[in-house]
């Protein structure tokens, strides 16, 4: 049992190099043995975190350097999951800032920021990517500086430790002109500068559920800090809820705590160390576990709330419950339920319809990649555009409104101003490095949705584009919706050759020949702004005439292949976008053309 701990979070924006550092530092405290093959960042590991490269929730490890044992956390970096971000800074006595030597400070490094200051956490920042050909450090460093004023760090806060490093080669260095070649600065800066945690051990266990893991064999298991007190297998210990409830009482059956990338069995766990509990099905995060003698519950950090809602439906297409697994209204509200035991940042409300729940969250990503982990799980359903979450505020209609950053190339500058001005979008700063600029702007979340694909567009796949909610501001009006219109299946069938050639001139299609589809789905973009009806099933009349050899030679052009994002992004609020295992279809939500008419003449779109 080590008796020097410290507990640490390692927060940035998306894409600065958390996990490759965390990768080097579990390589270097030697958790891995010299033959063992280890994976690049061995801490993203969901298939969804490996394929988009980013964290999408946090994850624990520890590392031993000399007589100390540091118990770390990897969080994720983008916006949308900044809930992983706050549950778990009540779990650490101190926090990395990391920033990349180039980008400088980003939004979501301002959020965290902000949580890990006003908790009164003194951080050790880390100017990462030194090694770029456009790192530039010393700017970047008073840029941080300049962050930490504007966030009203005390003194003490601002006479932080800087450390430069070169994640990827597991370098770290007091000053850019050390020749050091391993990560002994930071490993010192984190024993020197981050405080031991406070053990308490004379007196009733107490610990606060910050994480949930689940495993086949012992359930559901609990993560946290042990705020006071010890605790030892099979001991008696009762779960509050969040106001002090009693939930279950029973015994520890497992514990657990974190010894690199594994959990190892432990008899006993003390105030001060993070470590993982079996036992209570019951439990969730933000409960307290503690001694039966004492029944009072720790205080719950609040989380800020969801911005922003997407409706999941039971699908009702005519190719419902071909695909999927699970198809039931019940099963998608068991599932969603589940997500939020687990996922703090997500609620779920039913509607008054039975088959339609309202899931509320971050941000589009987030919502997506829920959508995309149930498909994964063999759900089969539907959802509406997303949709963002209003407040009444002294009597007036207030929307979320998002702090914006894009990186573009001064050629395209104008045109990203433009679209944003249009989205009711205010900028608020730009700066020139080098050939770039960058815009910050402060737009409503509704002018957002849709933005990224048209800005990828408009910057010929350049633009980089980062956002973070800012705060709720008075409603700033209509701002236009999608500027092309759809064309749609006049009737069910496959796909013909013949029927897309003719039709060629109309727009880009979704659907390729032999795919099969059904009346009211929508099959291509109109390059016109209004919707079509198109019979993409027809096949070509048999004559006795034979064609020629250049007759039969149907050229088509390719189909658009979209992600489930940018399928979200596109739908309108009177379309859905139907997810099976297999499929992604768009739809409108009235299939039968005179029904769409009598509803657009009621305006009655859910």
């Amino acid at each position: 049992m080590y008796k020097d701990i410290r507990n640490i979070a390692i927060i940035a924006h998306v894409d600065h190099g958390k996990t490759t550092l965390v990768d080097e530092m579990l390589k270097q405290s030697g958790t891995f043995r010299e033959n063992e093959e280890v994976a690049e960042r061995v801490m993203d590991s969901g298939d969804l975190e490996k394929e988009k490269g980013i964290t999408i929730s946090s994850k624990n490890t520890a590392v031993k350097w000399g007589e100390t044992k540091i118990n770390i956390i990897d969080t994720p970096g983008h916006a949308d999951f900044g809930g992983e971000v706050e549950r778990i800074l009540k779990m650490v006595n101190g926090v990395i800032i990391l920033v990349d030597a180039a980008e400088g400070p980003l939004p979501q490094t301002k959020f965290v920021l902000r949580k890990s200051l006003d908790l009164g956490y003194e951080p050790i920042v880390v100017i990462n990517k030194i090694d770029r050909k456009d790192a530039r450090p010393d700017e970047v460093l008073n840029e941080i500086f300049d962050l930490f004023v504007m966030l009203d760090a005390t003194n003490e806060q601002l006479d932080f430790p800087i450390i430069y490093a070169e994640g990827i080669n597991g370098i770290a260095k007091y000053e850019l002109e050390d020749d050091n070649e391993d990560l002994e600065p930071l490993f010192e800066t984190i024993v020197e500068k981050i405080p031991p945690p406070e053990q308490n051990t004379d007196t009733h266990f107490k610990m606060l559920v910050s994480s949930i893991d689940w495993n086949d064999y012992v359930g559901r298991i609990a993560i946290g800090r042990v705020e006071q007190g010890t605790i030892e297998q099979n001991q008696q210990i009762a779960l509050l809820d969040r106001k002090g409830n009693l939930k279950e009482k029973g015994k520890a059956t497992k514990l657990f705590t974190f010894n690199g990338l594994k959990r190892e069995p432990i008899d006993k766990a003390e105030a001060g160390d993070i470590f993982a509990l079996a036992g209570y099905e019951q439990v969730d995060i933000g409960d307290t576990l503690t001694d039966a003698s004492d029944m009072t519950a720790i205080d719950y950090y609040d989380i800020d709330q969801p911005t922003m809602a997407m409706f999941f439906r039971v699908n009702n297409s005519p190719f419902a419950g071909r695909e999927g697994e699970y198809v039931t209204s019940n099963m998608l509200k068991d599932r969603l339920m589940r997500e939020t035991r687990t996922n703090v940042s997500i609620e779920v409300k039913q509607t008054e319809n039975p088959d339609i729940y309202k899931v509320s969250g971050r941000g589009e990503l987030q919502l997506a990649i829920l959508t995309e982990t149930m498909r994964r799980e063999g759900y089969e359903f539907a959802v509406s555009r997303p949709e963002v979450l209003f407040k009444e505020i002294d009597g007036q209609r207030h929307e979320p409104f998002e702090e914006v950053v894009v990186d573009v190339h001064q050629d395209y500058s104008n045109r990203v101003i433009d679209n944003l001005q249009q989205r009711k979008g205010i900028m608020t700063s730009m700066t020139q490095e080098g050939e770039n600029n960058r815009l910050t702007f402060k737009v409503p979340s509704r002018g957002l949705i849709g933005f990224r694909s048209e800005m990828l567009t408009e910057t010929r796949g350049t633009g980089i584009m980062h956002q973070q909610f800012d705060s709720y501001e008075p409603f700033a009006g209509e701002i236009p919706g999608r500027t092309s219109g759809t064309l749609i299946a006049l009737e069910r069938g496959e796909v013909t050759s013949y029927a897309l050639e003719g039709l060629q001139d109309r727009g880009t299609f979704l659907v390729e020949p032999g795919d099969s589809v059904y009346q009211g789905q929508i099959v291509g973009i109109n390059n016109r702004s209004d919707d079509l009806v198109v019979n993409v099933v027809k096949k070509k009349n048999l004559t006795n005439h034979r064609a020629t050899q250049s007759a039969d030679a149907v050229k088509i052009d390719p189909a658009k292949k979209m992600s489930l994002e940018q399928y979200i992004e596109f739908i309108d609020n009177d379309e859905l976008l139907e997810v099976t295992p297999k499929s992604l279809r768009i739809r409108k939500l009235y299939l039968d053309p005179n029904e769409r008419k009598r509803a657009e003449k009621r305006k009655e779109f859910v």
